[in-house]
């Protein structure tokens, strides 16, 4: 009876902790957007310079800390008229690589514990290099060829009368309450100035994320690593199919990759599955999260009678679903990506900084300084 009673009170925490988990990532992304969601609207309609682009929809990403924010602005920007679908094109390349910032970031939250924070990297910058192999890949053969936007066009014309159709995620729902909650704390009644209250906002979602992750990886060693591992490893290593699925399933559902490829940075962290494991389900949640966009474009299209913001919906899926198609079964492309990250967990493990370095450098710094280069030389 008191071992029953302590495996449910350690169920319990664990869904608590997890909460609290989920409430400072959405926390963390409002402190995000009341820094940059403006400057990044404001930045994704300077240019026409496709390379610029790129880098344009990765800094603007990396800022609010969404893809779908982006791509539903993108989305809004060409079913408008201000953006065409060809500009908009390397914007949303970018925003894939700068979706995965969040789960790095979580990553960071093991940084005391070296084990755990090799696994911790390794799980969250596996997302980052097969998206960067991605647009390696397709951002040329987009520029020589216009293939994607041109499938995306002869789809877009069976969707043209649909209307705008809304789903509200169920982690909202449950985390959003906290979120306002805090938000409101902190920006009405602080007597705070905004940028300062969001800059709080930042800390504490970090504070609680820390928090949080201890416990989490803590209570699942205890609680079910050696009986969950072998059977979670069993099934989506013979069936990986399974773990793409469910990757797209789940973040259509939750409409955020970000809180899916961060979930499971802890479960990798804690050994509960391995990188191999995660990765298809990291490749679902990179499909998964484009319903986000194509609602919104359905949407857009109703109200303008643009069809371009389908087509640039169905570009963000189609890029997606392409590199789910061409690298994951091949073994050798599909090492890749894996090893580049557990070499990156093994020297971070090492030498922690360069964990650092490389989230400041990859998703702000050098997106940043090519930029203002740009503009300079214009």
């Amino acid at each position: 009876m008191k071992a029953k009673l302590n495996v449910f009170v350690k169920i319990v925490l664990i869904v608590f902790f997890l909460y609290l988990f989920l409430v400072s990532i959405g926390l963390m992304g409002k402190a995000f957007k009341g820094f940059g969601a403006g400057f990044a609207e404001n930045l994704i309609s300077t240019t026409s310079n496709p390379f610029i682009g790129l880098f344009i929809g990765l800094l603007a990403t990396s800022l609010i800390q969404s893809s779908s924010t982006t791509t539903s602005i993108v989305v809004g920007m060409v079913g408008s008229g201000v953006l065409t679908v060809g500009n908009a094109v390397p914007i949303i390349m970018g925003a894939n690589i700068g979706t995965t910032v969040t789960n790095t970031l979580v990553s960071l939250g093991h940084f005391t514990r070296r084990d755990e924070f090799r696994r911790a990297v390794s799980a969250a910058t596996v997302h980052d290099f097969f998206n960067l192999i991605c647009v390696a890949i397709m951002f040329p053969l987009e520029l020589a060829t216009g293939i994607l936007q041109k499938i995306a066009t002869r789809m877009s014309s069976a969707f043209a009368d649909f209307g705008g159709i809304k789903f509200t995620s169920p982690i909202n729902i449950v985390t959003q309450p906290v979120i306002d909650f805090i938000k409101h704390l902190l920006i009405d009644f602080s007597g705070l100035s905004k940028n300062i209250a969001y800059i709080l906002m930042l800390v504490l979602s970090i504070m609680i994320l820390f928090f949080c992750l201890y416990f989490i990886v803590k209570l699942m060693k205890a609680l079910v690593v050696k009986k969950v591992e072998a059977v979670l490893d069993d099934v989506l290593r013979k069936n990986a199919m399974i773990g793409i699925i469910g990757g797209v399933v789940f973040t259509a559902i939750i409409q955020s990759s970000s809180v899916t490829t961060s979930l499971l940075v802890p479960l990798v962290a804690a050994g509960v599955i391995t990188v191999e494991t995660a990765f298809p389900i990291t490749i679902g949640a990179n499909i998964g999260t484009t319903g986000t966009a194509i609602l919104a474009s359905f949407a857009s299209a109703a109200a303008t009678g643009n069809v371009s913001a389908i087509v640039i919906a169905f570009v963000h899926f189609l890029f997606n679903l392409t590199g789910a198609i061409f690298i994951y079964p091949i073994k050798t492309f599909r090492r890749v990506p894996i090893g580049l990250a557990k070499s990156l967990g093994d020297l971070a493990s090492r030498k922690r900084g360069y964990a650092i370095a490389y989230v400041l450098g990859l998703f702000f710094v050098v997106p940043s300084l090519l930029i203002i280069i740009s503009k300079y030389l214009k």
